[in-house]
């Protein structure tokens, strides 16, 4: 059954709904589409692409949230935004590690709270022993992220974000972002969908 991710108008994500309902929220002007998909509904006279993400045109303040954050490998490196959790270092995101702080070789989870991203230096350092015994300490304790946590983009790393191609700006280090506020929503927007239609394919 298709499903429809719906958007705050801040591109904050609220809830999956029925195709049915999202359907209604774009007829009715409550939404607009972000992302169709390749799914249609079919009636007697005419046939209509269906979405797979919607923003709300006005914005909600109580609605229902989504569910917990599911714990896996993509999310994880997504809470901690692809940075080494032991150095610092701020990983490409296809040399970048998942570590379990106890080591699965002595009864280690991949939970919240026993998973960091970390870099292949640092993974290989600590290998299959335990932190105290590794020598490594963790930059800040992991915990469970909501859905905001995975997809606001931090400030401080608005500079490394924004200078990606496409948005027509290269920031090199001191320069000052006069339109900040609104390069970073785009930024919000493009890797929202990219991820979002991952997850919803």
């Amino acid at each position: 059954m298709t499903r429809i991710l719906v958007l705050n108008a801040g591109y904050e994500p609220l809830q999956l709904v029925s195709w049915q309902r999202g359907l209604c929220l774009v007829l009715s002007n409550k939404a607009e589409v972000v992302e169709r998909s390749r799914a249609v509904a079919r009636s007697v006279s005419c046939t209509i692409e269906l979405p797979c993400v919607v923003r709300l045109v006005r914005y909600v303040h109580n609605v229902s949230k989504m569910g917990m954050v599911r714990c896996s490998r993509r999310n994880i490196l997504l809470r901690d935004r692809f940075q080494c959790q032991y150095c610092g270092i701020r990983c490409k995101p296809a040399h970048a590690t998942v570590d379990h702080i106890v080591p699965r070789v002595m009864g280690g989870k991949t939970t919240w709270t026993n998973a960091v991203a970390a870099c292949n230096n640092c993974n290989r350092k600590k290998g299959s022993r335990s932190l105290d015994s590794s020598g490594l300490k963790l930059m800040r304790a992991p915990r469970r992220p909501t859905w905001n946590d995975l997809f606001v983009v931090p400030k401080e790393t608005h500079g490394e974000l924004l200078a990606g191609p496409g948005l027509g700006v290269d920031l090199q280090p001191g320069t000052v972002d006069t339109n900040h506020e609104a390069r970073v929503q785009s930024v919000q927007e493009i890797g929202f969908r990219e991820v979002w239609l991952k997850y919803l394919s």
